[in-house]
């Protein structure tokens, strides 16, 4: 472990040489690529100084415990000094676990109702509002790429794409099977039913991330359908991209211009793409981003909102509180940093 971080220091130290040099502050892309270099290492950087810092004010306290006039107050300096060096320790560990490469980008985000009809489709709806709340709460821009709304309400399908600071490590963990138990409003006899909604978050895949043969793509145009106004609606705007070799399809028609929803559909194929050969690679290591909490699949049901008690249950790490109410309207700060907790106390002990 400190030999790492000795390298990390000596690397920063380094990086801090570079950035000082004319022919570097005169190359923009060289200052910024360096730049992003150095501030991905400066966190551990500054927390390993303080960590032998605190190391040297021990060493120091030590020598003066046995000195009849200083030697109570070394005694505490040094009951101090432990306890801050367990925790800096603590920290260093962490910040020492390999990163996920996807955590600062932005994401697509895919939310289907599933099994429960109308109701599913309703539910999902209430899911999409529910993360357009948080991504509000945390400063994101969200953007509908396309959106198929359900007869009663919700979507059967919506797909947005999210933008922010480290949108991604923070909505990772909401791939999977969502379920809630509730009286739906297509109930005419009170009874509570069970539905449930998908949710697949893909990060946002730049060029340099995956390749696609524009000979592997069928492009449809069509006239969009559903709300909007008179030029949505009869021209050909809306756009489906069929990549033939896995037979993936996206469709966009949320944007009056055919090339913004064909550009729009092309970012989602490409995060289609990438997550699926993610998956495929993941599979043949045999690890399934060993971490990870749960596979992010679909069919694994991940989290249960109850509504008649108010509950809200992720079973993946056994965590529950009663504020479902508060949870749908965006406050999902205490879910996701247990589940985030958790994946870093996994990885910690090499799970």
């Amino acid at each position: 472990m400190f030999e790492r971080l000795d390298a990390i220091s000596k690397k920063y130290l380094e990086l801090t040489e570079e950035l000082s040099k004319p022919d570097v502050l005169s190359d923009y892309n060289k200052l910024k690529k360096l730049s992003k270099e150095q501030k991905d290492l400066e966190e551990t950087y500054l927390k390993y100084q303080e960590y032998k810092k605190t190391l040297n004010n021990l060493e120091e306290a030590e020598m003066l415990i046995d000195d009849p006039e200083m030697g109570e107050m070394a005694k505490i300096e040094i009951e101090e000094g432990n306890a801050k060096k367990e925790k800096l320790y603590h920290e260093l560990e962490i910040l020492l676990i390999p990163k996920d490469e996807n955590d600062d980008k932005d994401i697509i985000m895919e939310i289907r109702g599933a099994a429960g009809g109308d109701e599913a489709n309703i539910f999902a709806g209430d899911l999409f509002r529910m993360y357009s709340r948080y991504a509000d709460k945390q400063g994101w821009k969200i953007d509908v790429i396309n959106s198929e709304p359900g007869a009663a309400g919700g979507y059967s399908q919506i797909e947005a794409k999210i933008k922010g600071e480290n949108v991604y490590s923070k909505l990772k963990y909401e791939s999977g099977s969502h379920r809630v138990q509730r009286v739906p409003v297509t109930e005419s006899n009170g009874r509570i039913q069970t539905s449930t909604a998908t949710v697949l978050i893909m990060p946002e895949v730049e060029d340099v991330d995956i390749e696609i043969n524009p000979n592997d793509l069928r492009i449809d145009v069509y006239c969009a359908t559903g709300h909007g106004g008179q030029g949505v609606n009869t021209t050909p705007s809306a756009v489906r991209i069929t990549h033939i070799p896995t037979n993936t399809v996206v469709t966009c028609q949320n944007e009056r211009s055919q090339l913004q929803n064909k550009a729009q559909a092309m970012e989602v194929l490409k995060a289609r793409l990438y997550q699926a050969a993610q998956e495929k690679q993941d599979a043949e290591v045999g690890n399934e981003r060993r971490s990870k909490i749960g596979t992010g699949d679909r069919a694994e049901k991940i989290r249960t909102y109850n509504y008649p008690q108010n509950r809200v249950t992720d079973h993946r790490i056994g965590y529950t509180t009663n504020n479902l109410d508060r949870v749908m309207d965006g406050a999902l700060d205490d879910i996701i940093e247990a589940l985030i907790t958790e994946d870093l106390q996994r990885k910690l002990k090499g799970e």
